[in-house]
């Protein structure tokens, strides 16, 4: 399972409206794909449909979709939102990594 903190959420839902999306209806895709300085970097889309190949849940009234290979990296995670001075964007509060990078954008288990 994927957390979602409050600030995400309500990120999430502004980001989502400006793009035609609808917290409570669509979903927001995570995942996970080769790349990055760390080997693995996170992907975050808003999607209207579902595979059978998905694991589909809610956490914090968002409608999560993450897809069976990514869920396996991802399990535990709390998405959260930071605007501070260091930057401005979604976090990953991932327990399974080993190792991040220091912009946070990827990861290696």
């Amino acid at each position: 399972m994927i957390n979602v903190s409050d600030t995400a959420k309500t990120k999430l839902a502004q980001l989502m409206g400006e793009d035609g999306f609808a917290i409570g209806n669509d979903y927001v895709r995570v995942g996970v794909k080769s790349g990055g300085c760390s080997g693995l970097s996170y992907d975050l889309t808003f999607d209207k449909t579902t595979t059978d190949t998905d694991k589909v849940f809610e956490a914090n009234d968002v409608r999560i979709v993450v897809d069976k290979k990514s869920f396996l990296y991802l399990v535990g995670t709390t998405l959260e939102f930071s605007g501070g001075l260091n930057g401005k964007g979604f976090v990953f509060n991932n327990p399974n990594a080993q190792r991040t990078c220091g912009c946070g954008e990827s990861f290696s288990l």
